[in-house]
């Protein structure tokens, strides 16, 4: 048992609830271990959490039973996308029922005059896309793992688009949402603007499943670039991409993506993706265009990159090279998972704004040298997001703690800096104190009321985002 395990009291499912699951669900309610273990681990650094039951919901009409069988019997309902969640987020802390939302992956209309989309939450980005294909339009958010389009809304989650497109907060037009009376809500309409009321559905993006259980989506799309090109370059220090990424944001330059490596984790690329990339920090950089436009963005950045001492500067013109350069970047998280064997990940998550990101890095960097564990770090530095992946033996009580110190000190420190404990990835269990942190009591005192209020028995995803009331 990690030094991370939390506890939370726990009842059997009541027998008449079981029944009811198994009369209206048939086998797609499971109580089997195996599938109940499945759903109760993500990629944070807790224990598994399993729930006591797995349902599989097929539309939004089967949420709402499921939502009412739950509040009847007072149990926790946890839903579920893909479990890519690294903060804890779909883990069963107080027992209950988790909803897999996979089945549901269909589009359900595409208006390709208007640029919009609408989905069914478990559809995955990577479906999305090849749905739509077709049409010659996109959706650009991109976090790296093919999670569902739902779970990205529920964490208001972004990725290596978003210095171009926005995350998911500017992407999502509208919901349907199951609240946790049963009821069904649909948030807006599909027009691109509205000063109507409330704004309902930027408070279900980034809820985390703990307001209503999103099960329909509408999204903007973008036509598919008319250009495209990809690029590496290579530098002796962060600094130099670092600086790259800030003149080049300065100037107003439109990249469609701006990744920073570490040595630390290209080494790790070159091991998993096989790869041959110089082991320096370095830049992964996309433009998107017209042929013309792309071409000029590039040679300005290319001559920015030059100045701030890069070299090294590749092209990745042909659609198969940009993948497979894209994919290893994709893969930076598992690939450097196999840095340490059997090692958990405490993935941090700054988001500073870009002119304390320099700042932020370098200081960043002075820890992590002065750590005994491997530490690399990468991240999305277009929008001021990096990521120290900081690598502890399980077993090793003091490598857990050093994790979390290392973990509390660089999420303070983007705290200090005027900016943010997570950019993507969301509060979860694993966040809840330093949300508080970066509030304020008067804040998490207003979260708290509209929670009380909207779920008055704590059956959604209990235990994630806010503390248990004293």
């Amino acid at each position: 048992m990690s030094s991370l395990a939390t506890t939370a009291p726990r009842r059997p499912l009541p027998e008449a609830l079981i029944a009811s699951l198994r009369q209206r669900f048939g086998a797609r309610c499971s109580t089997a271990q195996a599938v109940r273990d499945q759903h109760g681990r993500d990629e944070s650094p807790y224990d598994p959490m399993a729930p006591d039951a797995v349902v599989h919901a097929q539309d939004t009409d089967e949420v709402v039973a499921l939502v009412q069988l739950c509040a009847a019997h007072r149990v926790p309902l946890i839903p579920y996308g893909a479990g890519s969640s690294i903060e804890g987020h779909v883990l069963a802390v107080a027992g209950g029922i988790t909803l897999n939302l996979s089945g549901m992956n269909g589009v359900l209309a595409l208006d390709a005059e208007d640029l919009t989309v609408t989905v069914q939450a478990g559809i995955t980005r990577r479906q999305l896309n090849e749905a739509i294909r077709h049409s010659g339009l996109f959706f650009p958010i991109d976090p790296g793992a093919d999670a569902s389009i739902g779970g990205m809304a529920a964490t208001r989650a972004s990725g290596t688009n978003a210095v171009r497109y926005g995350t998911m907060r500017e992407n999502v037009l509208a919901l349907t949402v199951v609240t946790a009376e049963g009821r069904v809500l649909r948030t807006a309409g599909r027009s691109k603007k509205s000063s109507a009321g409330y704004d309902l559905t930027r408070l279900f993006v980034g809820s985390e499943g703990t307001l209503g259980i999103i099960t329909e989506v509408t999204l903007k799309l973008y036509p598919q670039p008319e250009a495209l090109s990809a690029a590496v370059c290579s530098f002796s220090a962060v600094q130099g991409a670092v600086d790259t990424v800030i003149q080049a944001m300065q100037l107003g330059l439109p990249l469609a993506r701006a990744e920073l490596l570490d040595a630390l984790t290209v080494q790790a690329l070159n091991r998993h993706s096989r790869t041959a990339l110089p082991e320096q920090p370095m830049l992964f950089l996309e433009f998107h265009g017209t042929p013309a436009g792309v071409q000029d963005m590039a040679e300005r950045v290319q001559a920015l990159a030059q100045d701030n001492g890069g070299a090294h500067f590749e092209w990745a013109l042909q659609p198969e090279d940009r993948s497979r350069l894209w994919n290893a970047r994709h893969l930076a998280f598992f690939a450097c998972l196999q840095l340490k064997a059997g090692a958990r990940a405490f993935t941090t998550d700054a988001c500073v704004p870009i002119s304390r990101l320099a700042q932020c890095i370098d200081e960043t960097l002075a820890d992590v040298r002065g750590s005994p564990l491997p530490c690399p770090i990468f991240g999305h530095v277009g929008d001021g997001n990096f990521h120290c992946v900081i690598l502890a033996d399980p077993q090793r009580p003091e490598e857990m703690a050093e994790a979390e110190r290392l973990n509390q000190r660089i999420m303070r420190r983007a705290l200090a800096l005027d900016g943010t404990c997570t950019g993507e990835h969301g509060i979860g269990l694993h966040k809840i104190g330093l949300l508080a942190e970066e509030h304020g009591a008067d804040a998490i005192e207003l979260m708290r009321r509209l929670k009380q209020a909207w779920d008055p028995l704590n059956i959604l995803n209990p235990g994630k985002v806010l503390a248990a009331a004293a």
